[in-house]
């Protein structure tokens, strides 16, 4: 008797924990759900002081940012800046990662807080010095430079996240390797990078995420050249207005790469963030 009043009791607290959950997914949604109906309203219907769920839809706030405007050129540019970002952060940051990992350097412990210093410096106090040489060695106002900055602040944060993970393969399967003949970078490449995929596919996503949503170095030195869907979100508040609708269908565009990108590598994500965890 006592066991199914337990039972019971059991499954009350778990399913009341299921609706609180419930409820607040739906309390999180809400925002983005009014973002998506003002993205599909006309200009007067944002602007009536009378608050209606229901409305004739429209697409002209999609046509006149992606296809009278330039805005399909700025969500191609975040595309291109934010996947060769990534590209770039694991050919540099997954080798030095592994040294860390693996060898004994001298100074290594210093060297490894420089590293992280670099992600510890406001933006605003890089971004001056980053202008400066870019415009010396003639790349400023181009994809390359935004490219550059994005990685000077998403680069020492793969370097730490991608240590731990690769501490936590046993060093004893390097061992092993080495026995059989294999070398360093056969052993890089062949096992230890196929055993932290997970890792890899959680500090690319993050990677993604932040050069994906980065205003700052975009707007000052990318320029009109480079400029990306969120750097381009002044330019829909003008001296006659704001124009909500555009702002609205801009924001609804920028959040579906993400929500792609997490929902099709959530599997991948949630493996890897148990899998790594930082000590």
């Amino acid at each position: 008797m006592t066991g199914q009043i337990g039972y019971k009791k059991n499954n009350i607290i778990r399913y009341l924990e299921i609706i609180f959950l419930i409820f607040i997914t739906i309390i999180s949604f809400i925002p983005f759900l009014w973002l998506l109906m003002t993205s599909f309203k006309f200009r007067t219907d944002i602007l009536s002081p009378v608050l209606s769920l229901f409305f004739e839809p429209t697409f002209s706030n999609y046509i006149k940012a992606f296809i009278e405007g330039n805005f399909s050129l700025y969500f191609i540019n975040s595309m291109a800046i934010a996947v060769s970002n990534v590209i770039l952060c694991l050919i540099i940051g997954l080798p030095a990662a592994y040294a860390f990992s693996r060898f004994k350097v001298f100074g290594e412990k210093h060297i490894f807080f420089y590293v992280l210093s670099t992600r510890m410096a406001p933006a605003i106090a890089i971004v001056l010095p980053l202008y400066m040489f870019f415009k010396d060695i003639g790349i400023l106002n181009s994809h390359l430079a935004v490219i550059i900055a994005h990685a000077t602040f998403n680069l020492a944060l793969v370097i730490y996240l991608m240590k731990n993970f690769f501490n936590d393969i046993p060093k004893e399967i390097d061992e092993a390797a080495l026995a059989d003949g294999a070398t360093e970078l056969q052993i890089f490449f062949k096992i230890v990078l196929p055993n932290a995929k997970s890792g890899i596919v959680v500090v690319s996503i993050i990677t993604f995420l932040f050069s994906w949503n980065e205003f700052l170095f975009t707007f000052l030195i990318g320029g009109a050249n480079a400029m990306t869907l969120p750097a381009a979100f002044p330019g829909l508040v003008t001296p006659l207005g704001t124009y909500w609708g555009q702002l609205a269908a801009v924001s609804v565009v920028v959040s579906i790469p993400v929500i792609v990108f997490v929902g099709y590598l959530q599997k991948h994500l949630v493996r890897g963030l148990t899998f790594g965890a930082l000590k």
